[in-house]
């Protein structure tokens, strides 16, 4: 089969909730990414033959959000465009899908990503008479199978794996710190689009991280979901806005036509559990990728996974032994935001530009996904970089 590479990986910054990139449609989140991906590489668009996009709440954002995003960024009309939904895992799953294209022959070249604005999701009348329901919260944040919000499954897993309140606000916080100290660097400036915000300044970073925060701030804070549980706002991802996208390609194709290669595409997992305990699916989803690559965690240079809740993070980086300086580098979804169909492809953007900037080999992105599923994809750093 052919080797598939990374050649390109551009996000936008994200969003907060009615924030700054508030007047971005989710289509238009992901053709900005898009084009920043294309120009970065100076590809001619009519070269990608393919368009792969995860969107989760795709009421409102119109027909195949996908094929919108392809025709926006200047792909011509002859190439297809596919739209995907696999909850929190639909931009690591446009990754793979574009992936197995160009291994078995399909594509040389594939643009995927993944697209989310929370802000401008519209409310649904489900039935005639009945009261209004937010659509990401009924199609995004709530488990089918239990009738729960999200953020009860975090609590379940809390009780389960005894994962404390101060744990998790220490969690959270140190997310907010690495996150901000990366921004600082200038560790996100190699994948991050600026975009013009609601007021007509360019924003060039990530809305929602607060360094300010404290564990006596946290603290303070009143649970959401149950009155005597352990998951706030502060030790939560926040609803957000974003987009990403990746240009991937057959190893031949870059090498023939001088592509520098970023990062290359290498096996994935996804795995069902008991939807209660969706968040602990990456622990599943990192040993099933684990055994069938043959490698150990220490094996493992950088994990990015998505930190959903605290509750979930803390035992899953736990019990799969991975330790700090591997784990979320740059902070996570608590600092950065959750926009839920780019999350998983902004995993693997920055990923593929931390294993370049630290100088590390093998990287591990990976997802818990509403309904129970997780979902994990292996990455190596270019040669030469």
């Amino acid at each position: 089969m052919n080797k598939v590479v990374i050649v390109s990986a551009q996000r936008t910054p994200v969003g907060k909730f009615r924030g700054k990139l508030s007047n971005y449609s989710a289509v238009e989140l992901g053709t900005a990414a898009l084009k920043s991906a294309i120009n970065k590489i100076q590809l001619d668009p009519k070269d990608i033959e393919n368009v792969i996009f995860g969107n989760v709440v795709q009421a409102g954002t119109g027909q195949n959000a996908a094929r919108q995003i392809a025709v926006n960024a200047g792909l011509p009309y002859e190439t297809p465009g596919m739209t995907v939904n696999e909850v929190c895992g639909s931009g690591l799953k446009s990754i793979i899908l574009g992936k197995q294209l160009i291994q078995l022959g399909e594509a040389n070249v594939v643009a995927v990503g993944g697209i989310e604005s929370m802000t401008n999701t519209p409310d649904l009348v489900l039935k005639k008479g009945d009261a209004p329901v937010k659509s990401f919260m009924h199609d995004g944040l709530t488990d089918v199978f239990h009738n729960m919000a999200m953020g009860l499954t975090a609590e379940a897993i809390a009780t389960k794996y005894e994962v404390t309140r101060e744990e998790q606000d220490t969690f959270a916080l140190n997310s907010h710190l690495k996150s901000d100290k990366a921004t600082k660097a200038g560790k996100f400036n190699e994948e991050i689009v600026p975009l013009e915000d609601v007021n007509g300044e360019t924003i060039t970073s990530d809305e929602l991280i607060r360094p300010e925060s404290t564990i006596e701030d946290l603290a303070t804070l009143k649970t959401i979901f149950k009155e005597d549980g352990t998951v706030t706002a502060g030790n939560a991802s926040a609803l957000s806005d974003g987009g990403s996208a990746l240009i991937l390609m057959s190893e031949s194709y870059a090498k023939e036509h001088g592509y520098t290669i970023l990062a290359t595409v290498g096996q994935h997992a996804e795995i069902g559990c008991d939807p209660l305990y969706m968040g602990y699916a990456p622990f599943y989803a990192v040993e099933s990728l684990l055994n069938k690559t043959g490698k150990t965690i220490q094996d493992i240079d950088l994990v990015e996974m998505t930190e959903a809740f605290s509750a979930q993070s803390i035992p899953v980086k736990k019990n799969l032994n991975i330790p700090d300086e591997k784990f979320n580098i740059y902070g996570g979804a608590i600092a950065l935001g959750h926009p839920l169909g780019s999350t998983g492809s902004r995993l693997v953007t920055t990923l593929a530009h931390a294993l370049k900037q630290e100088d590390k080999q093998t990287g591990i992105a990976t997802a818990c996904i509403g309904g129970g599923l997780g979902i994990a994809l292996m990455i190596e750093k270019g040669v030469g970089l």
